[in-house]
């Protein structure tokens, strides 16, 4: 995949002006989660749950320090962590993944004769997928409406996650939270000069040298 931000690393900015102490405090916290540690889900649902979001966020290999998206979710079903709102046609989030997670492998089996997480990559998708549609064959799936599932808890608690962590914003040329410093420049087309420069053809060597300046 191509570096659209080459040299940019938004954790250069932790003892700038562009972070104060609470979000210093709140970003150390994440990045010191332990991505295997599992409290809540069934052995089970830690494997489905791992495939799930290597297919709907996968990350690099290479990548030091990949975002513990597993442990942080698990760890929000332990504590009963919501968004103070919910669908009402989907129970609660602990019950509505611990559910959904053994529905997916169910499906699987009923599908392939084997696990979710023992498919190849196309065929976790085409489950996925058949699942978004609501085209499901798992009984597991009689009190949890499966394209629900897919849309308000899977999608949105995966992708919700893995974009609260520096390795995704520096993916995204985020600038990082607005507080102290807030952003100026909002239009179209415009970045402040704390914001992280895009690399175009030609200029991959000047975007990271600009990059790396950035604090």
């Amino acid at each position: 995949m191509t570096e659209r931000f080459p040299g940019y690393d938004v954790l250069d900015k932790r003892n700038g002006p562009s972070w104060n102490e609470k979000t210093r405090s709140v970003i150390n916290g994440r990045l010191v989660i332990d991505r295997q540690k599992r409290s809540f889900l069934s052995p089970e649902g830690w494997i489905v749950l791992t495939a799930v979001c290597a297919r709907i966020a996968p990350q690099n290999a290479k990548r030091h320090n990949p975002v513990p998206i597993e442990a942080v979710l698990d760890q929000k079903l332990l504590a009963g962590l919501a968004e103070g709102y919910r669908d009402t046609r989907l129970p609660a989030a602990p019950l509505a993944w611990s559910t959904g997670l053994l529905a997916i492998d169910d499906e699987a089996r009923l599908r392939s004769g084997e696990v979710f997480a023992k498919l190849t990559a196309v065929d976790q998708d085409t489950v996925l997928t058949l699942i978004s549609k609501a085209e499901v064959r798992s009984s597991l799936w009689s009190d949890l409406p499966p394209e629900l599932f897919f849309r308000k808890r899977l999608l949105h608690d995966i992708v919700s996650i893995y974009y609260a962590f520096p390795a995704a914003w520096n993916e995204i040329g985020f600038g990082g939270p607005a507080s102290p410093r807030g952003y100026v420049r909002m239009g179209f087309d415009r970045r402040d000069p704390w914001e992280a420069v895009e690399a175009s053809d030609g200029n991959k060597a000047k975007a990271r040298k600009e990059n790396a300046r950035i604090r």
